[in-house]
């Protein structure tokens, strides 16, 4: 008999004389253990109960492979960009672009020149000083094509030389006169560049630039405020957004300030040097921004005294200045954007309520990509159309409807510009240009004009630099 089957027998033996109240307990402890809610038998379960049990994945499959241990693991080890520098590449401003060609026979746009209109049609330069100029207002924006090109250049439009126009009835004018527009138009029509190259014409004519780039930031709540000590009803100053002004005001005027001395004495925290300028002036208002509001003040009277050039204001964003900012006063409700001091001054200038003394322009530009819906704007801007083209068929206000009753009272007496799409003409002009820079690799005939006008949506200037040059730049990589 081999050995296991004496085991077997000897253990048979053992459990008989036991009886069978030493039976039971051992055999449910041998008895195969399964869950009551499962019908699968308990050898197909792991007993031992050890990880990794599962089948190899299939060859050709990828798998996860992360290494244990590592506190960096999934971690970006390239260094985090600081504070404001993902701004400041957002706002980047290229202005020119070395793989461009020179476009030969491109002729500045000069002082003798910018208000004749003789340049209408045509592709002009941005002289360097005028370049300068609308850097420091931030005139250009970084979704314009001007880092396409070799250097900054513009088309004097149709609606540039009514521009021109009216600055020029300005200077001409016996008396002061105020012009007062508001830059209307589709998405991509061109209604910042128009102010850019109001801001252009006015430097070139030496007048006294203040520009306010962004509405945006204004009334986005990202800078400091505080009420206005005596004013009521409470308005709110903006010291830090003042500082940033006034320091942008200085290297748009900077020629102008030099030799400017200051003629008036104003009343302000901080003491001025013997015999100041205007230079001066506003150097304390950025050295100090706590006092930036007072010098500010100081700055604009200074700036309306007799014999002063005049002045263009100028904005862009206009809806974003026509509804409550996201400010918050102490009683914890919205502060409406006309309160705050910075938006009343242009309101007020705006709306006429305080003209120019020395004569000058106030322009506004609407913005149709970045714009927050203000039915009491969009109603004023179709009354002022209506009013210059027919006034037989003014609109009028739905009266079951919320009105904001401030927006309407300071848009009750202002024009608009209308900025419509360029002509077959224009469209040629600056798609030969596009050619002569390198950008365009087409033959630019009637048929190619006609089509990509078409495409353009009737000549959207936007819309055409998208079909006839950025297109081609993305396709070959450079953007």
């Amino acid at each position: 008999m081999s050995s296991s089957r004496c085991l077997r027998r000897i253990s048979q033996l053992s459990l008989d004389r036991a009886g069978p109240s030493s039976i039971a307990p051992r055999c449910l402890l041998t008895l195969p253990q399964s869950s009551t809610f499962s019908t699968s038998a308990a050898r197909n379960a792991n007993p031992q109960g050890k990880k990794g049990s599962a089948a190899p994945p299939k060859r050709g499959t990828r798998t996860l492979n992360v290494k244990k241990g590592r506190k960096d693991a999934g971690k970006d080890a390239g260094k985090k960009p600081g504070p404001g520098e993902r701004k400041a590449m957002r706002k980047r401003i290229v202005l020119s672009n070395n793989n461009a060609l020179e476009v030969s026979g491109l002729k500045d746009l000069e002082k003798e020149n910018a208000l004749d209109g003789s340049t209408e049609g045509q592709m002009v330069g941005i002289h360097e000083d005028a370049v300068d100029v609308l850097r420091a207002v931030e005139a250009f924006k970084p979704s314009q094509g001007w880092s396409l090109f070799r250097r900054p250049a513009t088309l004097m439009r149709k609606e540039t030389t009514q521009l021109a126009q009216l600055l020029k009835q300005v200077e001409e004018s016996e008396q002061s006169t105020t012009i007062r527009r508001v830059l209307v138009g589709e998405k991509l029509n061109g209604k910042s560049t128009l102010l850019l190259q109001g801001l252009m014409m006015a430097s070139l004519r030496e007048w006294t630039v203040i520009s306010f780039p962004e509405a945006q930031e204004l009334v986005n709540a990202h800078t400091e405020y505080a009420p206005l000590p005596g004013s009521n009803p409470t308005q709110y100053t903006q010291d830090a957004y003042t500082a940033n002004l006034l320091s942008q005001f200085i290297k748009a005027n900077n020629k102008l300030l030099l030799s400017s001395p200051l003629t008036t004495t104003p009343s302000l925290p901080h003491p001025l040097p013997p015999k100041p300028t205007v230079k001066q002036l506003a150097d304390l208002g950025v050295a100090n921004p706590e006092a930036s509001w007072p010098v500010f003040t100081a700055l604009w009277t200074e700036l309306t005294q007799p014999g002063r050039p005049p002045i263009l204001l100028a904005l862009d964003g206009l809806s974003h200045i026509m509804q409550n900012s996201a400010y918050m006063s102490a009683s914890t409700t919205p502060i409406h954007a006309h309160d705050l001091t910075l938006v009343r001054h242009f309101i007020d200038h705006l709306s006429g309520a305080k003209p120019l003394p020395n004569g000058g322009a106030v322009l506004a530009a609407t913005c149709g990509s970045n714009s927050p819906t203000c039915e009491a704007l969009d109603f004023s801007l179709q009354v002022a159309e209506a009013r210059q083209g027919t006034p037989d068929k003014v609109p009028l206000w739905n009266q079951y409807k919320d009105v904001d009753a401030r927006v309407m009272e300071c848009m009750k007496d202002v024009e608009i510009l209308r900025i419509r799409g360029l002509s077959k003409d224009e469209a040629r002009v600056v798609m030969e240009y596009y050619a002569a820079s390198g950008m365009l690799r087409a033959r630019v005939d009637d048929g190619f004009v006609g089509e990509k006008w078409t495409l353009a949506g009737m000549g959207n200037i936007g819309e055409l630099e998208k079909a006839s040059v950025r297109l081609r730049v993305g396709a070959m990589g450079y953007r």
